[in-house]
Formats: structure tokens, sequence, C-alpha cells
């Protein structure tokens, strides 16, 4: 049986983080649903591989420099996308910043700050810029990227871990108070996955061997298992899937 629930054609999708890991395959599998995506990051040649690459590949997509820890960049963004589309349908959280690996004592107030205003100022200031737009349509969705670090600090990943359990939240107050506008919104809580960002964790064994022991698949996602429940989440599927905060681990969906 044919279905069209997770049909995007004609809908305009930001994507930020997207330059590469798991924005970057939310990205194209959004476009091959139709959505014309804009694959948002901070540097603009990378944001056009994968909007080129998207192009190629059929879809229809462009790319947008970002720093969603900049105000400015973010009012730059929505201005051009008022200005080019007139409309925004998906908005997908993704970017996000972790300078600091090491024991909480040592935590740094640069680290602290990048960490917060990208993780978590970008994220609320991203929804309440695309929140506006959607609701003059009277309808759209919002997708968080959290971290499974929202339900357990990761080891000397501190100031990451309150980050994300604040966007778990975040996603929360927004479903309640957006929802009634036609605006979803719900969060990914993503496990161990392979990305270059995941780098620290995939480098050292002891926390690698401690996070795979500890997932019930022992084994590590791949940004491509991310990505389908992104879909899912933006798609008619989840029309009534509001607040709702998703973990991913090891390709185990909870």
């Amino acid at each position: 049986m044919s279905t069209d629930l997770f049909n995007l054609t004609g809908r305009i999708a930001l994507v930020t983080g997207a330059s590469r890991g798991i924005g970057e395959a939310i990205a194209k599998l959004l476009a091959e649903q139709g959505a014309h995506v804009i694959v948002s990051s901070r540097k603009l040649e990378e944001c056009e591989q994968v909007a080129a690459a998207i192009r190629d590949a059929g879809g229809r997509a462009e790319a947008l420099a970002c720093h969603v820890g900049r105000m400015e960049d973010i009012a730059a963004t929505f201005a051009h996308i008022r200005e080019k589309h007139g409309r925004l349908d998906i908005l997908v959280n993704n970017a996000a910043a972790n300078p600091y690996f090491g024991h909480i004592l040592d935590t740094d107030l640069a680290a602290y700050n990048k960490t917060v205003e990208v993780n978590l100022r970008g994220y609320f200031f991203m929804s309440v810029e695309a929140g506006k737009l959607m609701k003059e349509q009277g309808r759209g969705a919002i997708v968080n990227t959290a971290s499974v670090n929202a339900l357990q600090p990761g080891d000397r990943q501190a100031i990451y871990s309150i980050t994300k359990a604040a966007v778990v939240n975040m996603t929360k107050a927004f479903a309640k108070e957006c929802g009634p506008l036609g605006i979803r919104v719900n969060a990914l809580l993503p496990g161990l996955t392979k990305t270059k960002f995941a780098g620290a964790l995939f480098e050292n064994k002891d926390i690698y061997d401690h996070w795979i022991n500890n997932i019930p698949l022992r084994r590590h996602g791949e940004p491509h298992e991310m990505a389908g429940t992104v879909l899912y989440l933006v798609s008619d599927a989840a029309s009534y899937t509001n607040g709702e905060c998703i973990v991913v681990d090891g390709g185990l969906t909870i």
C-alpha cells in the first residue's frame, strides 16, 4: 500500500549543523522526500558541498552560513528565509558545541559560554524565529537534537550534558505553548553515534567501551539511523506527536 505520509514536497526545511554528520544525513533524507532544504552551518563552503550533493541527486537545496551562537546570524538567517521563501515548514536544530572535554571542576568561562550560547541560547532563539514564521502559516515542525547525555551526564562532558538536559525541557516548553498554534516541537536524543563531533569518545577506549557495554545492541549508531527518526517527526506520519523526546541509542529506538 502506497502512502504520502513522508512526502515533504513543497516544504521548506532549515537544518543547522548540516555540513557533516547527523545534520548532513538529515538534510539529505529530507531532500530525498521532496523538501527544499536550507543547509546551514558556520562555514558556507562546507554547506555548499552538501547542498550541491543534494542537487546532483535530483533534490532541491541551498547553502546558508549561520553561526547559531551569534544573535546577528540568527536574525540574518530568518530575514533571508522570509524574503526568499516567505515561509518555513521545518526547523531542525542540530548545530552543537562541545569545546571542553575534562573534569567539571576545570571548566573555564569561555568553554561554558560557548556551549550555552550554541546549544541552548541558539536553539531557543532559532525556535523563536522559526515559530513566528510558522505561526503565520498555522503549521510547522521543529526538532531539536539533544542527546542521551540529557538523561545521564556523559563522563567529562558536564556542561555539554547540562545544556542537552535543558534542551529536553525547552522542547517540552515550546511544545506546550506552540502546539495550539499548529507548531509541533519534538526532540531526538542520539546515543553514541559515529561522527567527527563525537571523535573524543571514539578515541578514548575506556569511554567507548563503557558506552558500548551500556547499549542494548552493543554497537554505536550511524548518522543515517538518526535521520530516519527526524523524518518521522517532521512528517504527517507524526501529526499528533508533540513534546516527545525520542531516544535512539545504538540503533535501538526507545
